[in-house]
């Protein structure tokens, strides 16, 4: 029973001085956080629940229609007016920009007799990069990664869709990296006018994927910087600098390596929506895939490196600053001994009545102090 009640004292005890921590910093509890794929949980598979951190968006959509001749650009408003403007002949590029507005992402997936677990895969900003291949379409989901105006990692949740002569696109936001795709699509550059949906969609996702180049030189910039302030002069910031980059490293790994799965799915699909000569150029797309790969291997393995070569860093420099602390203390202990001898209260000590022996201490303390340091400097302590 006594036991009890000391192990209900301490327990008392870590209580109160955890609350008296928390006062004293004006802090609080945090509420834990609730995911927001909590939202999904009793719903139905197929159930369109936008998943993500941008709602409240209205939904836009652009619709660009062309072929080797024509190009019309439109925004229309509703639904009904979508698919006024799609002409057969023409190949359409549905642009839906924002996925907050469910009911309709729902009717819009339902006009074009899209799987409802497709729908729910386009609004669900946390699913895996895939390729899913149906009778009369074929469903991709990417991520989106660019540098906005601040010069900050960006990403974004894309959905593809390739049907016959039109190619459905839904994402969150109006920026985007598709801007090189417009414009060869509106000034008739290369080869996107000649060609069928499937090379607009082959273009797009190869927009994607140039982009992550960029990325690629972001991180390789923010590892140089750190590398030099590390050897430099590393401060506590640059160890939370360095967290923040690993932690982006990982993020753009998890979105990017499965981009090179989905490519060669498409490559080895037989469906009759990819022609053969789309193929060939998915191969290309292929090949970046593979080298953006192995880039972001080497940039994890340095990041996690840089935190390993700032802990060395930090320790040789409290291993210096203990050395001259050693080397001070080393000088003094001598001094001290001496300090200590004279200043014993004995009647009896015969330099105490010399006339000259203050200044000869002190002559002896200062060639003990200049020995030593002469000594400490030829071992290179110093």
């Amino acid at each position: 029973m006594p036991k009890q009640a000391d192990n209900y004292l301490l327990f008392s005890m870590a209580i109160y001085s955890s609350w008296a921590t928390m006062k004293k910093n004006n802090l609080r509890p945090k509420a834990k956080k609730v995911h927001r794929a909590q939202k999904t949980m009793g719903q139905a598979p197929g159930t369109i629940t936008y998943l993500g951190k941008r709602e409240g968006l209205k939904t836009v959509v652009n619709v660009l229609e062309y072929n080797e001749t024509t190009f019309e650009h439109h925004k229309p408003g509703t639904l009904k007016q979508v698919v006024e403007h799609m002409d057969p002949p023409l190949i359409s590029w549905i642009d839906i920009v924002g996925l907050s507005d469910e009911d309709f992402i729902g009717k819009l997936g339902k006009h074009f007799e899209l799987n409802p677990l497709v729908m729910e895969d386009t609004v669900n900003t946390h699913q895996r990069p895939k390729i899913d291949e149906y009778d009369n379409y074929i469903f991709g989901v990417l991520k989106m990664l660019y540098l906005n105006d601040e010069k900050k990692l960006v990403w974004e949740h894309v959905a593809l869709v390739l049907m016959k002569n039109c190619v459905l696109v839904f994402q969150e936001l109006e920026d985007d990296v598709f801007s090189g795709v417009r414009e060869r699509i509106q000034n008739k550059y290369g080869r996107i006018r000649l060609r069928g949906s499937d090379y607009l969609f082959f273009a797009l996702i190869d927009a994607i994927v140039d982009h992550y180049f960029i990325i690629l030189e972001y991180l390789s910039d923010q590892i140089e910087f750190l590398e030099e302030e590390v050897y430099k002069n590393p401060t506590e910031n640059t160890a939370k600098e360095i967290q923040l980059l690993k932690k982006q490293v990982l993020k753009v790994r998890r979105w990017v390596s499965p981009v090179r799965e989905l490519v060669n799915k498409l490559i080895d699909s037989e469906h009759p929506l990819i022609t053969n000569d789309t193929k060939l150029f998915l191969r290309d797309a292929q090949d970046h895939c593979i080298e953006i790969n192995e880039s972001l291997q080497i940039y994890r393995e340095m990041s996690m490196s840089l935190m390993e070569m700032y802990m060395t860093n930090m320790s040789n420099k409290m291993n210096e600053v203990m050395k001259v602390l050693t080397v001070m203390a080393s000088i003094f202990i001598p001094l001290t001994f001496f300090a200590g001898i004279y200043g014993m209260n004995f009647e009896h000590m015969p330099e105490l009545q010399w006339k000259y022996s203050y200044f000869v201490l002190w002559g002896f303390f200062v060639l003990i102090f200049l020995g030593m340091l002469i000594f400490f400097k030829k071992k290179g302590w110093l």
